[in-house]
């Protein structure tokens, strides 16, 4: 216990919080049955957890490095825990999203210190062997997500897939106090509290925009107001940057090509390999009348495929330019969602399998080597930071792909059902329709939707591939100038694996 204890800590910890990212996806039907849950409701679910984590990792991470990284994991997962009781007895919508918001805190404190804690615990071939493990048990969690999801919603119902983490909390803590110890950064760190709340307002605002603007239009005044604070809130984050001794992001980073280039690489990857995933299980459920398992069994060969693309690649493609190997990824991705973009009203769930396992290969090519990439392309000084950033970006991608793939999606189910069928349907309401509306209209609708946000989730891809392409062009780094590695900043090498990060499918 005392040489593995650590790492299983860490590892039980990071197992729950990208579980989490893709365990509700299964759950939505189910959800907005008993909460009476709109489209937006749904989209909140989702998008409240993944900004959450998104907007507060950099921020979190520092004040963990401040005040105690173990202290701050233990915080965390107890925040985590309160929170995921609080989603399981939510008696409404408006609840279950603010505990998201909560889980998702909690998440963002556990992410931020999971390495560095093994990094502390474990030196040399240890450290590598506890890295290893570690990133086995993120890619697991994709594979799981889905179908842990689908049994407990099936099974006792969709609140346990909020009470199941109570006890693996509890455990988690325990092992944490006796087995972790407690690390720090040098004394003087100072934590950018106004740039984690201007980066936050950011990311909110932003993504709060879209999914106004499929809700109520691009000319609502609520939408206009929301994209006017994003972009307000956006400068504050810059200005403060410029100013701040220690800042979340060094902007002077962002003149680096190859460095923005890992950074839309990072968007682009979560986005468009798994923002369509959530209405790809409403429609699996509530149109084609999955039950929950059966419809988590139909997501698992992006899961799969990608987590033993990942396993592969990491031996067979050491030593590939990261450029090439992210690059043909994301272009994978794209092809794979362009592949999806084949449904009409009397598909079913097997006109998927090419589309969701060619995204697969592409996001186990991706996956290894944004963190790579992000390390190559920074000084080594910037080695956490670059870590910190491309999760930020995953998670971020993540949210904005859901909240703009339902844009899409409803407003190509409403040019043939109406915007208010049109939301119920994409909400998970399809059979409520069929008094009014036929049963064949709303699966055309529907499938033509989801034909749409396929269509931009794989233009997503292939946009985001072909950048990194010419962006991601690392120079080499002359032998002994101290070029990181894994064994020795074990900060940078915070890539959370997909949400379904799972399915990620939601690290």
């Amino acid at each position: 216990m005392r040489t593995w204890g650590p790492l299983t800590a860490v590892s039980l910890g990071t197992f729950m919080l990208l579980l989490d990212v893709s365990i509700v996806i299964v759950a939505l039907p189910d959800m907005a049955r008993a909460l009476d849950a709109s489209l937006s409701d749904l989209q909140w679910v989702i998008d409240g957890y993944a900004l959450a984590l998104a907007a507060l990792l950099l921020g979190v991470g520092a004040a963990a490095d401040v005040l105690g990284r173990r202290r701050l994991n233990v915080l965390g997962t107890a925040l985590f825990a309160v929170a995921s009781l609080a989603c399981g007895l939510a008696s409404d919508a408006q609840l279950l999203v603010a505990a998201r918001a909560v889980q998702g805190l909690g998440a963002a404190a556990m992410l931020a210190t999971t390495l560095p804690l093994l990094g502390a615990a474990y030196q040399g071939r240890a450290r590598s062997t506890a890295l290893g493990v570690w990133g086995a048990v993120s890619g697991a969690s994709a594979a799981l997500g889905p179908v842990v999801g689908g049994l407990l919603t099936q099974g006792p119902g969709w609140r346990w897939i909020f009470f199941v983490n109570l006890p693996v909390s509890v455990v988690s803590i325990a092992l944490t106090l006796r087995v972790v110890p407690e690390s720090k950064a040098p004394a003087g760190r100072r934590v950018d509290w106004a740039g984690t709340a201007a980066f936050a307002c950011f990311a909110g605002a932003g993504t709060y925009g879209v999914l106004r603007g499929g809700a109520q239009g691009w000319a609502s005044a609520a939408t206009g107001a929301s994209f006017a604070l994003s972009a307000l809130a956006l400068l504050c984050f810059v200005l403060v940057e410029r100013r701040v001794a220690q800042p979340l992001l060094d902007l002077r980073l962002l003149r680096k090509p190859a460095f923005v280039g890992v950074l839309i690489g990072a968007v682009g990857y979560n986005g468009a390999a798994f923002g369509v995933v959530p209405y790809l299980s409403l429609w699996l459920q509530t149109v084609l009348g999955m039950s929950p398992v059966r419809g988590s069994l139909v997501l698992l060969p992006l899961a799969v495929t990608s987590f033993v693309v990942a396993l592969l690649a990491g031996r067979l493609l050491h030593g590939a330019p990261p450029r090439v190997v992210i690059g043909v990824g994301l272009l994978l991705i794209g092809a794979g969602g362009l592949s999806m973009a084949v449904l009409d009203a009397g598909s079913s769930w097997a006109a998927l399998a090419p589309g969701l396992t060619v995204t697969g290969v592409g996001a186990g090519l991706v996956a290894p080597g944004l963190a790579g990439a992000a390390l190559a392309a920074v000084p080594p000084a910037n080695a956490g930071m670059a870590g910190g950033a491309v999760n930020t970006f995953r998670q971020l991608g993540y949210a904005v792909g859901v909240a703009l793939f339902g844009t899409v999606l409803t407003s190509r189910m409403e040019d043939s059902l109406g915007r208010s069928a049109a939301h119920t349907a994409a909400g998970g309401g399809a059979s409520a329709l069929h008094d009014t509306v036929s049963e064949h209209a709303v699966r055309a609708a529907f499938a033509s939707g989801l034909n749409g946000a396929s269509l931009a989730a794989g233009a997503a891809g292939l946009v985001a591939g072909a950048l990194v392409l010419v962006l991601v062009r690392t120079p080499r780094r002359p032998e002994g100038t101290g070029s990181a590695r894994p064994s020795d900043r074990p900060a940078a090498d915070a890539v959370s694996s997909p949400p379904i990060d799972a399915a990620r499918t939601a690290s």
